[in-house]
């Protein structure tokens, strides 16, 4: 069963997201900022990973750059869901690592699919 990674300091915006993935299949574990992100991510291997940009502790940007350098992790997509909407910080992301951008407050419509699409691969 595939496994998500879920990062976002919302509590609120992770059970959401939980809820969602669960709906469909995926077996899911949480963390509440990026350096937690990054521990579950070199203690376990998912098969997503969803995170915000803005949290603190260290950023989603910054996790999703950390995460990338790890070697199972390299093609790994990792979605950004965030409420930045802002060229350049989309950039940024994509300069990162990030797979796909989407900004909250999402649309199950839009989340689901393109999940199911990279998991397909």
């Amino acid at each position: 069963m595939p496994t998500v990674l879920i990062v976002d300091d919302s509590s609120t915006v992770r059970l959401q997201t939980r809820q969602l993935m669960e709906e469909i299949g995926l077996v899911v574990i949480e963390a509440a900022n990026g350096a937690e992100g990054l521990e579950a991510a070199r203690n376990n291997t998912f098969d997503l990973i969803i995170a915000d940009v803005n949290m603190p502790v260290m950023n989603g940007l910054e996790m999703i750059g950390q995460v990338r350098a790890i070697e199972r992790y390299r093609t790994t997509p990792i979605f950004v869901l965030t409420t930045e909407a802002s060229g350049d910080t989309i950039r940024q992301g994509k300069a990162a690592g990030a797979t796909a951008w989407l900004v909250k407050p999402f649309k199950k419509s839009v989340l689901i699919p393109a999940i199911k699409k990279v998991l397909a691969r």
